[in-house]
Order: structure tokens, then sequence, then C-alpha cells
């Protein structure tokens, strides 16, 4: 799998340069994600497949209105209406340049993650539908999706109405690149152990949490 960092900020890019620069597989682009060559592009707006804001906006209008009306039939129909935080589902769009949209969220509706892990929920459930999962509708149904999507493009996730902080948003997907990619993955022994890896994700100071 190929990991194309895109973002137009430029605080975002040096960021990705500073925790993710040293990753062979990983490319990052200062620019508009519409420039990248990639199989598919990460949506990861809300929980309901509503994309008439920010990135999800500019992608209704490179994709067309098609793209919100399939994402949230999907979700209907898989999801009972609603993809959760930690979850992913990936459409077509109908374009031949970018075939494929995937469908993150860092929010159940617009709001601020401050102390959130949800970028690495994001990117943990992106890197997992990928790696692991079949396509289960259309013609490749059946199909370790893997195959298909060898090139997938990230936008910095949290970053805009979530606020989520360059530096913070580029740790957490480390964080899952190493978890999921590089299989560095072990379940925490103990509670403590648990809330400390949480919340070391958003802080160098973790405490306790009850």
């Amino acid at each position: 799998m190929k990991i194309v960092l895109s973002g137009v900020q430029t605080a975002m890019v040096a960021a990705w340069g500073h925790f993710m620069g040293d990753l062979e597989f990983v490319e990052i682009h200062h620019g508009s994600i519409f420039e990248v060559k990639c199989d598919a592009v990460v949506s990861p707006a809300n929980s309901f497949g509503f994309m008439d804001g920010g990135l999800d906006a500019l992608y209704i209008d490179y994709f067309g209105p098609e793209i919100q009306m399939r994402l949230r039939r999907v979700i209907l129909d898989r999801h009972h209406g609603e993809l959760l935080v930690g979850a992913a589902e990936i459409v077509e769009t109908g374009h031949q340049q970018i075939p494929y949209l995937i469908a993150a969220p860092t929010m159940r509706v617009p709001m601020i993650l401050k102390d959130s892990v949800n970028a690495y929920l994001a990117a943990r459930a992106v890197l997992l539908l990928i790696l692991h999962e079949s396509f289960t509708v259309g013609e490749r149904q059946g199909q370790p999706i893997a195959e298909v999507v060898q090139t997938v493009a990230f936008p910095g996730l949290g970053t805009g109405v979530g606020s989520i902080g360059f530096n913070t948003c580029a740790h957490q997907m480390r964080q899952a690149v190493n978890d999921m990619v590089l299989e560095q993955y072990r379940m925490p022994k103990s509670w403590a152990e648990a809330s400390e890896r949480h919340q070391l994700l958003y802080t160098d100071r973790p405490k306790r949490l009850q």
C-alpha cells in the first residue's frame, strides 16, 4: 500500500514530514488532494454522510452530487443509518482519475475534537478497510479492496471543523500506521496502560481520567 498525505497548509505538511517522513511507502504532497494520482481519497467528515462543507463540499464539486447520495445509501443499508467514528466505508465515485472515496468519520456531528483520539480512529479504520476487507457491492463484490486500492490519499484528519492541531493529527495518523500497516499493535495489559496509551495520542502529560 502507498499512502499519500495531502494538504495545502504548510504547517500540516511540516507535521507530516516530522512524524511520517521516514516511511518509504508514504508520500507527502503540499497541494490539492485532487492533484494526487491515487485509487481512493479519504473523506473524514461525519457519521451521517452529509458532504456540504469543508473538503467534502469540494468532493461534491469534483465528483458530482451523486457521491453524497451513494455514500448515504451505503450508510443506511450497511450501517443502519450511522457510520460510527472508528469505522470506514468505500464507495465508487464514477470518476476515472480517482475511482473510489473512503468515508471515515472523525466526528458524529460537527464539533470540536479537543483531547480526542478521533484522527487515530479514522486513520485506523481506513487502513483496516483497505488491508482486510472486501467490496460488498458492485462488479467487484467479494474482491479484496487491497487488490484495487493500492494508493490512498489522506487529508489532515479532524484539522478543519474539528480543530485538531496539526502535530496531534500527524502523531495520531503515524500511530495508526504503526499499529495497522507496520503491525506493531498489541493489546494493553491493564486499564492503566490503556488509559496512558489513549492519552499519549493527544498529550504528553497523561493523568488519571476517573
